[in-house]
């Protein structure tokens, strides 16, 4: 696989790069951020996500820890009632953040937790303990899922399972086995997924709505847009120029990237979104009568993120409209959608909203709620092409 700064980048999936990105920056300050790329088969959305994998900084844990305890925060049954002398002689280590991946044929147990068989049939000092399943071993790191229509419509235990794991941050998970204590732990995990919402199932909101709105952002692939891309794109496939690969320059950028991650997510700890736009963002919720509050919460994560990794000072009304389309395409319908949208790129919607972020303490409000007029319909289905062509509409340079 290529290094993740080698893969070609177009305006069909720049959104999904930044995405990414954001993502890792937001895990590693402790915080998840759940991503869904939906798009054509052969798109590259899969490649992307797991060649993000080079770009996974550093984390600390306690020596040994399964569940990846950090040493400031210990978690698991095993370390979390320790004193700090206690961990101190147990030892800390460096790992590289968790990369883990949920296939189509994966198991509860697998999933979760179960029996550690080879501690129960140890001739030695035979036991009953938990073996931790993907979820908890991917603690404080992330977990992709292909093909996540698939999975929702053949396994909903596991679907239930991601439920409780993305419904909070951090999100909970309970390990079960007969003849043992139920084990209930705190997992601080981003969930990647990719689906082909075109093939069956369908969509992922169709198949299971939940689980749909536990995904903050959610990024359609397009086909690159022009010659010049796709002949770049084959010329780095192309075995006759592999000589011009410099894949050890490449690496170098990944690491480079990885190191920046660490200041990145330091800055976004200590970032807050401006009230004015924070107040646009709660407007948006009520005027439109959005259903779910994670919603408004991923724009504001988000916009945050998105400020960061361009490096944008302060934030800027357009990082939040940037991530608008993001954070609601897969919760509202596209007319309500494209509302939203024009209302807020409207000429008097920038003014209504300087004036928000200009107005002194105590002074009469203005008509700043002049573009929420108008009334907007509830969530419903909508056909997938539709919602795509919308999308387009909305952000024409990321196609």
């Amino acid at each position: 696989m290529k290094p993740y700064f080698g893969l070609a980048r177009h305006d069909g999936n720049q959104s999904l790069f930044d995405l990414v990105e954001m993502s890792i920056i937001s895990t590693y300050a402790g915080l998840p951020f759940h991503l869904h790329a939906e798009g054509l088969r052969g798109t590259g959305k899969t490649t992307i996500m797991r060649a993000a994998k080079d770009l996974l900084p550093k984390i600390q844990r306690i020596k040994g820890c399964i569940y990846n305890c950090d040493p400031e925060k210990p978690h698991c049954p095993v370390h979390r009632d320790l004193s700090r002398a206690e961990i101190e002689a147990i030892g800390i280590e460096e790992i590289p953040m968790p990369f883990l991946e949920i296939s189509h044929s994966a198991k509860v147990g697998t999933v979760a937790g179960s029996i550690d068989l080879a501690k129960i049939t140890d001739p030695n000092n035979p036991q009953a303990a938990l073996l931790p399943g993907i979820i908890p071993q991917a603690h404080r790191g992330i977990i992709f899922v292909d093909e996540i229509n698939r999975l929702a419509d053949t396994s909903p235990e596991i679907t239930d399972i991601l439920l409780d794991v993305m419904g909070n941050k951090p999100g909970r998970i309970q390990i079960e086995e007969a003849g043992l204590p139920v084990v209930e732990i705190q997992v601080q995990v981003s969930v990647w997924a990719a689906s082909n919402p075109d093939e069956e199932p369908g969509p992922l909101e169709e198949v299971r709505r939940q689980l749909s709105d536990r995904f903050d952002m959610v990024v359609y692939m397009g086909r690159p847009g022009s010659v010049d891309t796709v002949v770049r794109m084959l010329e780095g496939s192309d075995h006759a120029k592999r000589e011009t690969y410099d894949e050890k320059a490449l690496r170098s950028k990944n690491e480079e990237f990885s190191r920046q991650i660490v200041e990145m997510a330091e800055t976004f700890r200590n970032t807050e979104l401006p009230d004015f736009l924070r107040n646009l963002i709660a407007r948006v919720y009520i005027k439109y009568n959005l259903e779910s509050i994670r919603a408004i919460e991923a724009v504001q994560q988000g916009a945050v993120l998105y400020s960061i990794l361009k490096k944008h000072k302060p934030i800027m009304v357009s990082d939040v409209i940037d991530m608008l389309p993001l954070a609601l395409k897969h919760r509202v319908d596209g007319d309500t959608l494209l509302k939203i949208m024009n209302g807020l790129e409207s000429k008097g919607a920038r003014d209504s909203i300087l004036n928000i972020r200009d107005r002194k303490p105590g002074k009469p409000k203005e008509k700043d709620e002049a573009f929420f007029e108008g009334g907007a319909r509830r969530l419903k289905d909508m056909g997938r092409q539709e919602i795509i062509a919308t999308e387009k509409v909305l952000n024409p340079s990321d196609y």
